[in-house]
């Protein structure tokens, strides 16, 4: 007897959380998908596994000159504690120009080393986010090039410094 009173009583407290007072609605619209470039600046910085990106929310970038203090302020104490850190050295002066996504980098005393250079990487990256920001220039478009004194390095896309 026992066991057609418990199947009972399932089935009663079925029905009666089935019919909590929750309405069925038709479809709902959640609004359009999030699209396009995100507008927060990413600052790049080096660790044992290759260069790092990381947001500076609520960071305007109103010229090149804005994106470098960013880069030489170095990582927040938390992205320190996670490791990275900051390979490229504050110089006294960066002159940075850019037209139609060619990125150029004049800056005395710096020597770019190869792609797999990870200080290298942290300009021609951070540079490359600054100047889709400022200019709309598509990722893929960006071309930075280093020059110091005679000696120019790149032009280098910042894919070719991140770990795949």
């Amino acid at each position: 007897m026992t066991r057609p009173r418990t199947a009972l009583s399932c089935c009663v407290l079925a029905l009666v959380t089935a019919g909590c007072g929750i309405r069925p609605t038709g479809v709902t619209s959640g609004g359009t998908a999030p699209s396009g470039i995100s507008k927060n600046m990413r600052i790049y910085f080096a660790s044992d596994s290759g260069l790092r990106g990381v947001p500076r929310p609520g960071k305007t970038v109103e010229n090149f000159n804005v994106a470098y203090r960013l880069l030489v302020d170095g990582p927040t104490e938390e992205e320190r504690a996670d490791g990275l850190a900051n390979l490229v050295r504050p110089d006294k002066w960066v002159n940075v120009t850019a037209h139609q996504g060619n990125v150029t980098v004049r800056t005395p005393g710096y020597t770019a080393e190869s792609p797999g250079d990870q200080s290298t990487g942290q300009l021609v990256c951070t540079f490359a986010r600054a100047e889709v920001l400022l200019h709309g220039t598509r990722p893929d478009k960006v071309q930075v090039t280093l020059v110091t004194g005679k000696e120019r390095a790149g032009p280098y896309q910042c894919q070719q410094f991140l770990s795949h």
